[in-house]
Order: C-alpha cells, then sequence, then structure tokens
C-alpha cells in the first residue's frame, strides 16, 4: 500500500484537517496526551515552527509575534490558521504559498545524467558564505550558521551544487528530517530554500538538488517530502510537477514585516518597474519614502519625503544635469571630455567612406563599430579585422543611429564600475553570453534554455539574441546554429558582455586595483555627474592597466548583489532617510 492511501493521508489531501489535539496525539502515539513542547528549529534566517506540536493557537501566535528583527519566521501545518490569526490580526497573515508534497513511493529516477557538478553538505565558513552570496543574488535572506539548531536536535541540513571545474558555488538546497526534528509519526520531510546562481549556464542543478534531497531522505526510510512555493513561482511549479509533486491542503502564517510585505500587501506601486527602477522604490518604500510611479513602462517615478521631491528614471535623477546627460550620450563628447581630464581611452573617429574606415582599421587592427547614442548593447560589434565584417557592422549599426563610431579595439575583461555621490560603491567583470554543451542538443537548443534562465533570474531584462553578431560569434569559434557542443565544453556566444544580451556580472569590489577605483572617480568628476556606470576594458579587476569606454548615465543598480547599490542611491538622494526596519 502506498503511504498516501493510508487513512492520514487521504484525509490530508482531501483537505479534512484534524484539530491540534488530534495531530498533537498522532505525534505523541496512540492513546497518549499531547505534546508539551511546541517545536521551533531554526534556520539561520529564521525559525520553522512545526504547527500541530502546538496545542494551544494562542501559544503559536505569540511565539510568531516574538520574531527577531531581520529574520523570518514561518509557522507551518497549522490546522486551523483562523484560530491563530484571530490572537494578531493586524500582525500576521497567511501566506499565499502553495504546499507540495511527493510521496516516495511515486517517485522515478532521473533518465538523463546531470555533469559538471558535485552535491555535497556545507562545511565550512567559505560555503556559509557562497551560500549567502548566492542567497543575496535571489534576494533571499542570508543564513546564520551560528543560529542553527544542531542536526542532532532535529535541525536542518544545507547542500550544496559545486561546479567541478571552477569549484564555485552554483546552488543550494536546505532539508529537514521531520523524524528527527518533532518525532513525526508519518515519517515525512521537507525542502526549503532552494537556489540556483542566475549566471549558471550548467543545465540541471535545481532539479539535481531536488532529487537529491529526494533519495537522501528516501535512503533514511522516510515517505514523503514536502515544500513551499510561492503561488505564482510557475518555472519551479513546473519543476516540481515533472518530478510528481502534487498540492497538499494546509497553511503556514508568518508575521508582517517588510521582508514578506509584498505578500500581505499585494502588488505595490513598483509592480510594474522593471529590475533596475523596482530596486531602487523597494528601498524607498523600506525607508518610508512616499513613491509615485509615474510610468511603469519607462521606469519613472517620483519620491517624496518631507519637503524634497526628487524625479527618477530608474537610476537617473533630478540630481543629474542634462548638459551631463549629452556628455554621456554622445559618444564622442564623452571621450573628449574623460581624455581631456588625462583618462585613457581608446581611440575613435566617425565611421565614413571605405577607404577612411579601411585607414583606421589598418592603424589599429582590430576595431569595434558602435552608434553614436546607443545603449544596452544594440548595434554594437567588437574585434573586427576585415573590412568586409566592418561594413556590414556599420550598416547594422545605423539601425540605432545614424552616426556611427569606429574605436580601437582593446582585448580584456569588460569591467563595470557604479560610483555614486563620487564614491565606488560596485565593481563588476561583464562576461558574454555563454553555453555549456551537453552532447545532445544544438547550440540553438542550448541558447534558447540559457535565455530562458537568464529571463527568469534577471525579471525578463536578460536574453540571447539568436541574430546576426550572434551567429557572427558561432562561426569564429567554428560552429553553427545547428551543431552539437560536445558535453562539458563552454562557449562564448556573444562578444559585448551587456545584461541585456545575455551576459553576467561577477562582483570584483574587493579586490578592485587603487588605480581604476580613482580612475572611475575621476571621470565622474570630470563628466559632474552624480551617479553613473563607467565600462573599462581591463586585463584583471587587480591590475591598474585600463581603458575607459563608455559612461551610462543611467546604470543598472540590479544584479550587483552584494554591494549596497540602491542604498547608497537613496542615501544620496534622502541623505537623512532611515530604514523603518
Amino acid at each position: 500500500m502506498k503511504a498516501h492511501e493510508t487513512a492520514y493521508g487521504q484525509r490530508l489531501l482531501r483537505g479534512q484537517a484534524p484539530s491540534y489535539e488530534r495531530l498533537q496525539a498522532r505525534l505523541a502515539g496512540d492513546g497518549s496526551e499531547p505534546h508539551d513542547q511546541p517545536r521551533a528549529l531554526h534556520c539561520g534566517w529564521g525559525r520553522l515552527l512545526i504547527g500541530h506540536t502546538y496545542a494551544d493557537p494562542a501559544k503559536l501566535a505569540e511565539d510568531l509575534l516574538g520574531e527577531c528583527r531581520g529574520e523570518r519566521d514561518i509557522a507551518l501545518y497549522v490546522a486551523a490558521p483562523q484560530q491563530v490569526l484571530a490572537h494578531a490580526p493586524q500582525q500576521l497573515f497567511l501566506d499565499p504559498s502553495d504546499t507540495l508534497r511527493l510521496w516516495f513511493t511515486d517517485y522515478r529516477p532521473a533518465q538523463r545524467v546531470f555533469r559538471g557538478f558535485r552535491v555535497r553538505r556545507a562545511q565550512n565558513p567559505s560555503d556559509w558564505q557562497a551560500i549567502n552570496t548566492l542567497y543575496q543574488a535571489r534576494g533571499m535572506l542570508p543564513v546564520d550558521p551560528e543560529l542553527l539548531t544542531p542536526r542532532h536536535l532535529g535541525g536542518p541540513v544545507y547542500w550544496l551544487a559545486e561546479d567541478e571545474d571552477s569549484g564555485a558555488i552554483i546552488g543550494s538546497v536546505m532539508g529537514l528530517n521531520h523524524a528527527k526534528a518533532f518525532d513525526d509519526p508519518e515519517h515525512g520531510s521537507s525542502l526549503w530554500c532552494l537556489a540556483v546562481d542566475p549566471h549558471c549556464t550548467r543545465p540541471g542543478v535545481g532539479e539535481v538538488l531536488v532529487r537529491h534531497l529526494i533519495e537522501h531522505f528516501m535512503s533514511r526510510g522516510l515517505a514523503y517530502l514536502d515544500l513551499s512555493v510561492l503561488h505564482d513561482n510557475r518555472q519551479a511549479k513546473r519543476l516540481y510537477e515533472k518530478l510528481g509533486f502534487r498540492n497538499l491542503p494546509t497553511f503556514a502564517v508568518k508575521r508582517k514585516n517588510v521582508i514578506n510585505e509584498r505578500l500581505f500587501l499585494g502588488p505595490g506601486p513598483q509592480a510594474d518597474l522593471n529590475p533596475y527602477a523596482r530596486i531602487i522604490v523597494d528601498e524607498a518604500l523600506r525607508r518610508g519614502i512616499e513613491v509615485q510611479v509615474c510610468d511603469a513602462a519607462a521606469g519613472l517615478f517620483t519620491l517624496s519625503l518631507g519637503g524634497r521631491r526628487v524625479r527618477c528614471r530608474e537610476s537617473l535623477s533630478d540630481l543629474t544635469s542634462a548638459v551631463t546627460m549629452t556628455l554621456c550620450q554622445d559618444k564622442r563628447l564623452t571621450q573628449h571630455a574623460l581624455h581631456n581630464a588625462g583618462l585613457l581611452v581608446p581611440a575613435q573617429q566617425l565611421a565614413g567612406n571605405a577607404d577612411d574606415n579601411l585607414a583606421f582599421l589598418e592603424d589599429h587592427g582590430a576595431v569595434v563599430v558602435k552608434p553614436v547614442d546607443g545603449e544596452q548593447g544594440q548595434g554594437v560589434a567588437v574585434n573586427l579585422t576585415t573590412i568586409e565584417d566592418v561594413t556590414r557592422a556599420v550598416e547594422h549599426a545605423r539601425q540605432f543611429d545614424s552616426r556611427v563610431l569606429l574605436e580601437s579595439f582593446h582585448a580584456g575583461h569588460d569591467l563595470r564600475i557604479v560610483v555614486i555621490g563620487y564614491e565606488v560603491v560596485a565593481a563588476a567583470i561583464r562576461h558574454p553570453a555563454q553555453v555549456m554543451g551537453d552532447g545532445t542538443h544544438s547550440i540553438r537548443a542550448l541558447i534558447d534554455a540559457q535565455s530562458r534562465r537568464r529571463q527568469a533570474a534577471t525579471g525578463g531584462e536578460s536574453k540571447i539574441p539568436v541574430d546576426g553578431e550572434t551567429e557572427r560569434t558561432l562561426a569564429a569559434a567554428g560552429f553553427g546554429y545547428e551543431d552539437v557542443l560536445p558535453a562539458g565544453r563552454q562557449l562564448a556566444v556573444r562578444r559585448t558582455a551587456n545584461l541585456h544580451t545575455g551576459g553576467t556580472l561577477e562582483d570584483v569590489t574587493a579586490r578592485l586595483h587603487p588605480t581604476l577605483a580613482d580612475a572611475a572617480i575621476r571621470a565622474a568628476r570630470a563628466l559632474e555627474i552624480p551617479v553613473v556606470g563607467l565600462d573599462f576594458m581591463v586585463k584583471d579587476a587587480s591590475e591598474p592597466d585600463y581603458v575607459i569606454i563608455e559612461a551610462n548615465e543611467r546604470a543598472g543598480l540590479a544584479n550587483h548583489e552584494p554591494q549596497p547599490t540602491a542604498e547608497r542611491f537613496i542615501d544620496l538622494l534622502f541623505p537623512h532617510s532611515r530604514p523603518l526596519a
């Protein structure tokens, strides 16, 4: 007989939730009295309060109200949530997430092999640091390992997915053995905090972590795995449905706080904003600053506090003058201003006739073609070495601006430095879009899959174009769209590293060379711009050699985790504001 065919399992699936007292009796054994001690386990980011170990709804409400600042407690398996909410209706709310369950009798092992990474337990401080970097990139609360309930007392275990080539942590998941945690008579388990690096190119990391947890708990003689997923997280739900999870009619209750505000208030004024505007609006709301969204599609909003009012378009605000905007938008003027300030910039000239273009190419060996006024990498072609490629690239760039620039090409890493208030706040190496071969799928299919992952990780902002520039990049590496990339082979499919064309960011703030930081601040002062994203070409972020290739007056502040870009932006606009919690 399958586990979910027991009387108790059938009642759960039908939604016939037993009372607190009867659940208690099940936990203690038939005919015994309810437990005296409710069970609460600390997971490093907050506590899991096991609802059916609480005989008194008032006690459960009291414990939820005891949530520590900066943490997130969750009361799960709450049989009668209305009884708990009645004790503090202004401070508690019913979590809108769905609970799913996989009975292990329904589980089927994977039919394919996932390569390139291994799964192991978190073991040392560097592992916890890697987990927290990953969680911050996903907008999740960090883990404090000092707060964890010990495993021998039923505490959770964290597993990591580690890239076999780089050693980087590319995924993490937390598991809880219910038999150890609260003497669960049904011998269950649960999954929490599944996260995959948004820059990861290896397919199947999330699926492997879930399967690993399932098979680990199966080997311990447990019967099922539960998990909680936001009701609108369609991508995650597709994975869980594929693995055999089914809806479970049970409830979770949380305390209202700034971390989960959107879950109990519903969509706010920032709901339709892109990630670059939303990160700023979220920080403003956290500080009690009034937000008026003027045009969500354009990223336009107004912030007000006291008598001060500032209009913004993403990170572009009233503090940036029209003249400064012109200096940044016209790449010729940018180059002149930075050159006059003694900073290193590439050679540059307007594209002209074929003879002029050929002469510039012969002088520099390789060139970059870009529109004079463009953004998000549109119309940019890099490392062109033949006049035929230059001519085609110039024609393509004219779709975005009739004026097209030729620049000397400088090999190296694409480094973005964000300067706010003439201080360096973040620095990140921008890597071009890449795919990882599996020996089965075509490069076109790999690009489509990687694009879906990048879109999910960036709120739809990042996608790899299937266009002539991608085709040219593939051809230079000896491939076409329909070729099958060997398993484990990593291939760059773009030459520019813009986030909008599938690029990824690697935070290098901690190892930024002082010369590069100084050059970025000098460039911001030369342009007289309070908030700017400066694009450098460098050998390495820890070395002093550089060339500044662009200045962006509307720098994207999202995706620079763990650096406090939005916080420093609001500090600049409203220096006396303080977070509410």
